[in-house]
């Protein structure tokens, strides 16, 4: 899906958010921004690209900032290091979960590799892409037949559906920032 497509979803996600949380019919928020009920559908369903004009009118309207509609609010998380959540093997891996959206199809995670350790994850779905960060250490990355050597904050992006293996060869924990999204 193109990133118009994206936004004019969330947009229309948003919009129907805040209606209901203001409990408003269709209806009555037409009669307050001037924008048809018709109108108004259509844009909640993300069948309609609205225009800024359309967007101010609904903002007014529902007394709320314009990018209010464009970028919800999120609540602030902090995922501090060793506090949170861990799923670790018996091979020296170990992985903290850092973000998820599912309607994105998104994740991100912290992992750490004890020294000398190698870790081979299962074959991902297919259309993954893993996205690596280096933050501390080394790491030998392997995919397929190639193998790349990564550094502090050097990253790498693949398609993880191909086979790929993790090694520190060093004496030192290695620490990286994962990015996996998913189609």
């Amino acid at each position: 899906m193109d990133e118009t497509k994206k936004l004019i979803q969330a947009v229309g996600s948003t919009l129907r958010e805040l209606r209901k949380d203001q409990r408003l019919s269709l209806e009555e928020l037409a009669a307050k921004t001037g924008v048809s009920k018709l109108t108004l559908g259509n844009i909640e369903r993300g069948e309609t690209n609205p225009t800024l004009g359309m967007l101010w009118k609904i903002s007014n309207g529902l007394s709320v900032p314009l990018m209010s509609l464009l970028k919800p609010e999120n609540e602030v998380h902090i995922w501090r290091a060793g506090e949170g959540t861990q799923i670790t093997d018996e091979h020296g891996w170990s992985l903290e979960p850092l973000y998820s959206n599912s309607k994105e199809m998104i994740g991100m995670y912290r992992a750490y590799l004890m020294p000398h350790c190698t870790y081979e994850p299962e074959a991902h779905h297919s259309g993954t892409t893993e996205i690596a960060t280096v933050m501390a250490g080394e790491v030998q990355l392997t995919i397929g037949d190639e193998s790349y050597e990564l550094k502090p904050f050097d990253s790498i992006q693949f398609t993880a559906t191909d086979k790929h293996i993790y090694a520190n060869n060093t004496d030192g924990q290695a620490v990286m920032h994962l990015t996996i999204t998913y189609k």
